[in-house]
């Protein structure tokens, strides 16, 4: 049976990782968003663990907050 996103580890753990990086940056949702060319409320979705994310977007975001893109899964 499939799981939902927020059921999966790599899911939550992307999503604090994310989270915890923006707010060590200062950085708003809407900053993050617009820094990675994603939408503000995608954000807060990636963040809450409601979104299984693309590499494309795990990417976009790596860039924007200025770390590897693996990193956000360790």
């Amino acid at each position: 049976m499939a799981r939902g996103a927020n059921e999966t580890r790599l899911v939550s753990l992307f999503a604090a990782n994310v989270r915890r990086l923006r707010k060590e940056r200062g950085l708003s949702q809407e900053e993050l968003a617009e820094a990675a060319g994603v939408h503000r409320t995608y954000v807060g979705m990636i963040e809450r663990g409601e979104k299984n994310v693309t590499i494309y977007n795990i990417e976009r975001i790596a860039v924007a907050l200025g770390v590897r893109p693996g990193s956000l899964l360790d």
